[in-house]
């Protein structure tokens, strides 16, 4: 359980560069370094967090860590991997504090970061392309999955090539699964998955039945946005907005969003920022409850789904879908190395340059993804110096 804390929280205090960024981190430390779970599982959970509501890089977490030690170790993930920019945020939001965002070494900072991210990302296609993208019909359905979301946007956009491709594999590449598959039972029980989803309900309407006070209040709005969130945590914004009104300061919001930018971990930690930021409530207070409501849908959504969504693997139909399921998981991937990873980190040639010697450099000698962003921190500093 502390093993899974304090992994985590490494990867929290350094895990730039959004969902997509925090799946590679993911995939590398606890698939190929630390053999935590198979490449199998890994994209299984990877498929589901990609149906459900909320955070899906935070959903990841909490699944590796019960894989790792249970339901503390989901607990233990989730307060490691949230815990630095948690803290980071509500502390800056409490602050008056004038820093700007343009500051060069918060710049240079963050420009290294989102480098590394394009690294960890790029090496996170190619492990996965090499175990699940190998036949004409796999290489098929990850390219145009990539081309589709790369001339596509939404939550529609997103889902609508892992739905067809389940479709496609289900009716054409049905088989049975592999024994191992079939050994494994599920690591929760499937006697949750209904009192999860009557919690999980409860607590949605529960609020409006309490007598209104804010803290309530802060539970309530931010308890929705977790709850009907899809895409990442760049949707919270305009979901936002409309649920909580005129609860916040009208910069609140905005000035959480650009902040949550610039520190590592999930960016559903905006919450921190404007829960701090609530009228009405202690501003650690405020942090702490919408924070808590704001991953707890995700959490019991989870957990509800991964015994049916375990148990549905098993099927000969749905074992066929899966193998297109993977491949486009890895378009997915490779559409969101382009738009946004690269696009956002890098400007010239000699970024280029830096982040594939960083890639060779990775596979070939399993440097430390601390190192990496040491590296980058160095060139960015140089490259600034010399301009």
């Amino acid at each position: 359980m502390f093993e899974v804390f304090y992994r985590f929280l490494l990867l929290g205090c350094m895990s730039f560069g959004g969902p997509v960024a925090h799946i590679g981190y993911f995939q590398r430390e606890f698939v190929d370094k630390r053999k935590w779970l198979s490449d199998e599982e890994f994209a299984s959970a990877l498929s589901l967090c990609q149906f459900l509501p909320g955070p899906a890089s935070s959903q990841m977490g909490m699944y590796i860590g019960h894989n790792r030690a249970g339901f503390s170790g989901a607990l233990m993930a989730f307060i490691g991997f949230t815990l630095p920019s948690a803290v980071l945020l509500t502390l800056l939001a409490v602050s008056t504090s004038s820093t700007s965002g343009d500051a060069p070494w918060l710049v240079m900072s963050i420009g290294a970061a989102k480098l590394l991210a394009v690294v960890v990302v790029a090496d996170a296609i190619w492990t996965m392309g090499k175990k699940f993208v190998h036949s004409f019909a796999t290489v098929a359905a990850c390219i145009l999955t990539a081309v589709w979301i790369l001339w596509q946007s939404g939550l529609v956009a997103q889902l609508m090539p892992i739905i067809m491709c389940g479709v496609v594999g289900a009716l054409f590449l049905s088989k049975k699964p592999k024994s191992s598959e079939s050994e494994r039972k599920s690591s929760v029980s499937s006697s949750l998955t209904i009192p999860l989803f009557i919690i999980f309900a409860l607590l949605l309407i529960l609020p409006v039945l309490l007598p209104s006070s804010s803290p309530v209040n802060v539970f309530h709005y931010f308890y929705q946005a977790g709850s009907f969130v899809f895409g990442g945590g760049h949707v919270v914004l305009p979901l936002l907005q409309p649920i909580i009104g005129d609860s916040v300061t009208g910069t609140a919001l905005v000035e959480g969003y650009a902040a949550a930018q610039l520190v590592p971990g999930p960016m559903f930690t905006v919450a921190s920022y404007v829960g701090a930021s609530f009228q009405g409530v202690d501003p650690y207070l405020g942090s702490f409850i919408a924070t808590l409501a704001i991953f707890l849908p995700g959490a019991l959504l989870l957990f509800a789904a991964m015994p049916v969504w375990q148990k549905v693997m098993l099927n000969p139909a749905f074992a066929g879908a899966v193998t297109l399921i993977n491949a486009a998981v890895v378009g997915l991937l490779l559409a969101a190395l382009y738009q946004p990873v690269w696009i956002s980190a890098v400007n010239n040639i000699s970024d280029i340059v830096v982040v594939s010697i960083a890639f060779l450099i990775m596979r070939k000698y399993q440097f430390s993804v601390f190192w990496l962003l040491a590296a980058m921190l160095v060139y960015k500093l140089v490259f600034s110096m010399i301009l």
